[in-house]
């Protein structure tokens, strides 16, 4: 943090916050005060520069306003980069002008309701810390090699057993693929997959990052329609297709969880075509009501389920650690096709400390705790939309996961209610990527993600929603 000295002309030179608000804009736009510069906070600079604190506050706001600072959450006020700033050729503020007509649309978005942010401020980096630090100590001859190309033994054998007990998954540690994200495997499943045909079926809305991989691959997408209970069996049969993406555990982006009847419906199917179904259990830890459903694959008795997780919802996403399960079938393709040649794309490093911190008992421990934060954040986010808004939103997928999506009955479209958002400083983003064909999608309705906000910027962020799409 750094102190502000300046001299301030109290009877000629105009009002005192207008000279304060300028001689930081100046020195932000000159570099003097460069991005990420950690400001004094409200009462030290009024103290400080021996002014009243509404004084220093009124800068503070116009600089917010302009997007020349942003506010973090119990850390203070930082500058922003200079490249994000709206640069206006002329001051902004002429000195005879008041305050409350000077503050221009800003582009700086103070509460990003971004749906894959999570909660890093639980990442239990200390542990973390000394689990790595204790792994490098013990073997640190395995520092120079590539690693096992399916991922370390001993990590594979933790996320067996993992698997088993909080999902019912049956499998063998030899079945398990270690790869740095979700969408690197489905990269190698793809190729796995040529034998069956190029024709693949997918939910609709569905996630639009797995259909991307799939068509660079060279597949065909067959968009299958939803029902209030997940995927529509009927029309998958109609669709000639011999494989499946699903996300039944928590649909993707709808919320709904398949029931265990559908699930059965959904396993016939790949029995009568002979055909694959590719599981994505992405975010299944965080389910808020009912009791948990066994997956796919371990209901699965004739072993045709690929099974993939993940670890980026529940740790960080920057570890970069995902996991697929092969039914043997696919299995023994993998190892005749020459897949174990590929190099291994998950670091030892992390491999062996996520390894250590599940066998101690940590990885267990964090589930129940991040649980118990994301229930709380998303009560306090569907709570306080329906005291602002009530019968004015219909909030949908609320049962699971970390996202909602909230349709607006305003007369706005999806692009209107964005760039409303946008003006207030909110971001909230588009749900018609989801759908193969967008004219198909919803109208009227945006994905919220509540995982990287902080219970009260949740609150504020809603209420400046409130303002941005009801003010009268």
């Amino acid at each position: 943090m750094i102190d502000i000295t300046l001299l301030l002309e109290e009877k000629s030179g105009g009002p005192l916050y207008i000279q304060l608000y300028q001689h930081i804009k100046t020195d932000i736009m000159s570099n003097k005060l460069p991005a990420n510069t950690r400001l004094p906070s409200m009462r030290a600079l009024a103290t400080h520069l021996r002014l009243s604190r509404n004084t220093v506050e009124l800068a503070y706001h116009q600089l917010m306003a302009e997007g020349y600072i942003q506010s973090q959450h119990r850390s203070g006020f930082y500058v922003i980069e200079l490249e994000q700033v709206e640069k206006l050729s002329e001051p902004s503020i002429q000195m005879n002008q008041p305050f409350e007509a000077s503050i221009p649309h800003s582009t700086a978005i103070q509460y990003d309701f971004r749906y894959g942010d999570v909660d890093a401020a639980h990442f239990p980096i200390t542990i973390w810390r000394k689990l790595s630090n204790q792994c490098l100590q013990d073997e640190q001859l395995k520092l120079f090699s590539y690693g096992d190309p399916h991922g370390e033994l001993g990590l594979r054998v933790e996320i067996a057993k993992y698997l088993y007990h909080s999902r019912g998954v049956n499998c063998r540690p030899e079945q398990i693929m270690i790869g740095a994200g979700i969408q690197y495997l489905l990269i190698v499943l793809s190729g796995l997959m040529r034998a069956y045909n190029n024709n693949i079926a997918m939910e609709d809305p569905g996630y639009d990052g797995v259909r991307t991989i799939f068509k660079h691959n060279g597949y065909q997408i067959h968009p299958i329609p939803l029902n209030k209970d997940g995927l529509n069996v009927h029309h998958l049969y109609e669709s000639h297709s011999r494989i499946v993406y699903i996300t039944p555990s928590h649909q993707f982006p709808n919320g709904m969880v398949m029931p265990y009847a559908k699930r059965r419906q959904l396993l016939k199917w790949a029995a009568d075509q002979d055909g694959v179904i590719i599981e994505d259990d992405y975010d299944s830890e965080f389910r808020y009501v009912g009791k948990p459903i066994p997956s796919l694959q371990g209901l699965d008795t004739n072993h045709r389920t690929v099974y993939l997780g993940t670890f980026s919802k529940c740790l960080l996403p920057s570890l970069r650690i995902a996991y697929m399960v092969l039914p043997p079938a696919l299995l023994e393709r993998h190892k005749k096709q020459g897949y174990p040649l590929y190099d291994q794309t998950v670091s030892w490093i992390h491999q062996k400390t996520l390894e250590l911190f599940m066998s101690n008992g940590h990885w267990e421990a964090h589930i129940r705790r991040m649980r118990k934060v994301y229930r709380h954040k998303q009560h306090k986010l569907i709570s306080t939309i329906e005291i602002l808004m009530g019968e004015q939103v219909t909030v949908i997928g609320a049962d699971a996961g970390l996202h909602i999506l909230l349709r607006v009955h305003n007369g706005m479209n999806e692009q209107e209610l964005i760039q409303a958002a946008e003006k207030a400083r909110v971001k909230v983003y588009p749900t018609s990527p989801f759908w193969v064909h967008r004219n198909h999608a919803a109208t009227s309705m945006v994905q919220i993600g509540f995982g990287g906000l902080s219970n009260e910027d949740i609150v504020k962020g809603v209420h400046a929603l409130h303002r941005a799409w009801f003010a009268s």
